[in-house]
């Protein structure tokens, strides 16, 4: 019983360093991320908006495209130029959709590849 209360308790400082490094990696991670996802957000917003928006029923595609570079200039969105959504109209329904990526680096040589689809119809 002696020597086991002897012994040393909690985390060494090889752990502890550890431990920080880790924690640092997934709190820069989660910086970088972060920003991304709310972007992806704001566009399927802005996506929502332009269709379910009256004026835009009757409006044609070019319209549609500058409605959406407009609302994207204004939140800081450059992840998505307004000539990559694909516009379709079937009886009077517009559905918005886009396909895009995002390259993330986050170390040396490692970098994360993120793939979005937005899309939103009434």
């Amino acid at each position: 019983m002696k020597a086991w209360a002897n012994k040393q308790r909690g985390v060494g400082f090889g752990s502890l360093i550890l431990i920080i490094a880790a924690v640092l990696f997934v709190v820069i991670l989660g910086m970088k991320l972060v920003p991304v996802y709310l972007h992806n957000m704001q566009i399927e917003h802005i996506f929502k908006t332009i269709v379910n928006d009256p004026e835009m029923q009757g409006a044609t595609v070019k319209d549609i495209h500058a409605s959406y570079g407009k609302r994207a200039t204004m939140d800081y969105i450059n992840d998505l130029a307004s000539d990559d959504i694909e516009v379709t109209k079937d009886n009077g329904r517009i559905t918005l959709s886009a396909s895009y990526t995002v390259k993330i680096a986050v170390a040396g040589n490692i970098s994360l590849l993120l793939e979005f689809n937005p899309t939103a119809t009434k």
